[in-house]
């Protein structure tokens, strides 16, 4: 715990550098201290954001300036006379006992205020045209801040207006790196764009030893009144390491999207305190599947097994696989201290080098597990499936199992290749029925989804000794393929009508809306006019691309160098798939109920299907708040999307460190991206991306022509196009920043 701070006192006589610092950056020495100096513009903003902040409120003028902690004579004066002159201009209004208040007015609302290209604005809630803030009217404020907005004036057809209240600042705590070192403060600088100039005074704290170039964690304690014209004050709340360290970086990663990187102890020592043995009167109350052929099929590294099949022929001629699932709810019980935890979590987050898990080790890596000749506790769907995998029956059970064996996807796919090795026999049966599942999911609608993921070969330092496209193959599918109909099973069961006056009781389901018309329109239009592929013309007369469209584009491309540009264009018109309450079915999948069930190691949201199941099927209990359940979908929709970003943000960053060292070398690439300012280009070989910058290319003036996602040339009218090949240098690279710049070899 960081101890309180020591208030700023300036030196005697002769200025500090710290103090000279700050006035060359804009700022007094009243930067620590509220009100010294203020402007009366500053003043007036001051009571604007206290009224702002409470409207509809009325307070005597006392209270306003005890609030905006005015205190000398002038100070107090001052408060007066800019109230009084609020009042006069009908900003603020009197009740009659005569205390002023602000009222509701149709010029004022709040919004999220964005800063792009050195402007400031604010979309309306009508979705109409942005409203401009000067930077002399934002009071401060940074992009993602939510505000409230005075409209002034229209000029020209643009609206302008005036930030008068910041209601929430994005951010409160950012991560940076210590630039200056000073007897009593600090200057941290950040790339964070919630903080403006990027630069943080801090109040030096004697135990953390600061040095230049420690990269740090930071809470912002006062943004100070203009920010205009001085910097934010900050208390470091961690020092992660020396900038370009390993674990300093993934550390500041995780920082950077508020994510943990450590387990609370308290909740390591509850998840110690759980006895592995498990009862006899527990057995009893389940299947017993020990005695049934069962193994597990995952990554070479993985730890956390969370699903298992198992197989066996039926006397009927008919097969039953089961799909076992780790009963994590036998052991994480709600509302303890490793559910609290698990919830805030919500997902295990997957950097390139590092798992940071939702639970405790000891359940995630081992209790849990289904790791081989071990008795675990599984929620499992038992399925009887025809030979042509057909399922002709289901069942949602309780069961303990005994995994025989553990295969990495490599084992497991050799066996499906050769037909050879231990359990190949029911290895090729269950890849047999994954593909006609898979054949027959496609026929009915589902998309060929394609998207590439990196494999990163790291020394015992975590440095990137080669970076390569992960192989997918049909090892993979065929887990992918029961994992899929578990959960498909799973939704059905609770969600569907058994009879039209049913009412279904409320459930959590992983939707997936329909793709965005618009993007889908103008993916089509561009592979039209680009030649790339052949777009079916029946969807052409339709203004429309079919689901099974988009699976022979995808088919097409493959094996092509439009392969990632035809993925990428289709994918950015797919919606996000979310969880939520109110199902709508999965657009990509094609199933009118789906839901997560299969992986409750890592994803809270299967943690609560459990518990629903158990609630539902075997306590025979009433249907749950809705209300409820959707709050915590929401949640976990949020979290999932923040750990997807800080997995981004780690590729990045090992993307730019292993081409760091590959400075001047020459690249085979293609064009992946086209914007105004330069060229995505994506390397062949390791599948890394930067930005062949439109500077760099010296031979004309090129202009970005959006509408055929290109740069031509003005004067000989060449042209950069989706999907060209073209040989790169590798120019430049930033990896705090995880930017890398390209160059053009001709």
């Amino acid at each position: 715990m960081i101890k309180k701070r020591k208030q700023y006192s300036k030196n005697k006589g002769k200025k500090s550098r710290e103090q000279k610092l700050s006035k060359k950056r804009g700022g007094k020495q009243s930067i620590y201290k509220t009100n010294r100096n203020k402007s009366a513009s500053e003043w007036i903003r001051s009571v604007l954001n206290f009224f702002a902040l409470r409207k509809e409120t009325s307070f005597p003028l006392s209270e306003v300036q005890k609030a905006i902690r005015a205190k000398s004579s002038s100070e107090l004066a001052l408060t007066k006379q800019v109230v009084e002159s609020l009042y006069q201009q009908k900003r603020l209004s009197k009740d009659k006992q005569g205390s002023y208040f602000m009222p509701r007015s149709a010029n004022t609302f709040q919004a999220v205020f964005q800063y792009e290209a050195g402007q400031g604005f604010v979309i309306p809630k009508d979705g109409d045209n942005p409203i401009l803030i000067a930077d002399n009217r934002n009071m401060g404020a940074r992009s993602g801040d939510r505000v409230e907005v005075e409209t002034l004036s229209k000029r020209k057809g643009t609206t302008y207006g005036e930030v008068i209240a910041i209601i929430q600042h994005a951010k409160e705590d950012f991560v940076g790196v210590v630039t200056q070192v000073f007897k009593n403060t600090s200057l941290v600088s950040s790339n964070d764009k919630g903080l403006g100039s990027g630069e943080v005074i801090v109040l030096n704290d004697e135990n953390l030893h600061l040095k230049k170039g420690d990269k740090v964690t930071l809470r912002i304690t006062d943004w100070g009144e203009n920010k205009s014209k001085s910097l934010p004050i900050g208390e470091i709340t961690a020092v992660l390491g020396k900038q370009g360290e390993n674990d300093t970086e993934m550390h500041a990663i995780l920082a950077e999207f508020g994510l943990p990187y450590s387990y609370p102890q308290a909740c390591e020592d509850a998840a110690n305190a759980i006895p592995e043995n498990i009862s006899e009167e527990e057995i009893r109350q389940r299947e017993d599947f020990r005695s049934v052929p069962t193994f597990t099929i995952d990554p070479e590294d993985a730890k956390d097994f969370d699903d298992a099949l198992s197989l066996r022929h039926l006397a009927n001629g008919n097969i039953e696989v089961g799909v076992h699932i780790a009963d994590v709810t036998h052991y994480v019980t709600p509302g303890s201290l490793i559910d609290k935890e698990a919830y805030e979590r919500a997902t295990s987050v997957y950097l390139v080098d590092r798992t940071v898990p939702m639970l405790p080790e000891r359940l995630c890596n081992d209790l849990c597990s289904l790791r081989p000749e071990l008795d675990r506790l599984a929620f499992s769907v038992i399925f009887e499936l025809s030979s042509i995998a057909e399922v002709v029956n289901a069942r949602v059970i309780r069961t303990v199992i005994n995994s025989d064996r553990r295969f990495t996807y490599e084992e497991a796919q050799r066996r499906i290749d050769k037909g050879e090795g231990d359990r190949a026999e029911e290895i090729v049966l269950l890849h047999y029925l994954a593909q006609m599942l898979r054949k027959r999911r496609f026929e009915k609608g589902g998309v060929r989804f394609e998207s590439q993921e990196l494999r990163f070969v790291l020394d015992d330092k975590g440095f990137p000794i080669d970076v390569t496209p992960e192989e997918h193959g049909t090892a993979h599918e065929l887990i992918e393929e029961f994992m899929l109909l578990a959960n498909k099973t799973v939704a059905e069961l609770i969600g569907k009508k058994k009879t039209p006056s049913d009412t279904p009781k409320s459930f959590v389901y992983r939707i997936h809306a329909d793709p965005d018309p618009e993007k889908l329109s103008s993916a089509k239009d561009f592979l039209q006019k680009s030649k790339i592929i052949k777009v079916n013309s029946s969807s052409r007369k339709e203004g429309k691309i079919t689901t099974k469209e988009i699976n022979r584009l995808f088919d097409q491309s493959q094996n092509t160098p439009f392969e990632s540009v035809v993925s990428m264009l289709l994918l950015r018109a797919m919606a996000r798939a979310e969880y939520s309450t109110q199902n709508i079915g999965h657009y990509g999948l094609a199933f009118p109920f789906y839901t997560h069930f299969t992986s409750p190691i890592r994803r809270y949201p299967d943690i609560m299907v459990h518990r629903l199941l158990t609630r539902y099927l075997f306590e025979k209990e009433e249907s749950v708040k809705e209300e409820e359940l959707e709050e915590k979908c929401m949640h976990c929709s949020e979290r999932e999307r923040v750990a997807d970003n800080a997995d981004r943000a780690s590729v990045k960053y090992k993307q730019a460190e292993y081409l760091e060292n590959q400075k001047n070398k020459v690249f085979d690439g293609y064009i992946t991206g086209v914007t105004e300012w330069g060229l995505y280009v994506t390397l062949k070989h390791s599948g890394c991306e930067g930005l062949l910058p439109i500077r760099l290319l010296e031979d004309d003036y090129y202009r970005f022509d959006e509408d055929n996602y290109c740069l031509v040339g003005s004067r000989y009218r060449r042209k950069y196009v989706l999907g060209q090949p073209l040989r790169i240098r590798v120019a430049d690279v930033d990896k705090i920043r995880r930017l890398i710049d390209f160059e053009l070899v001709e």
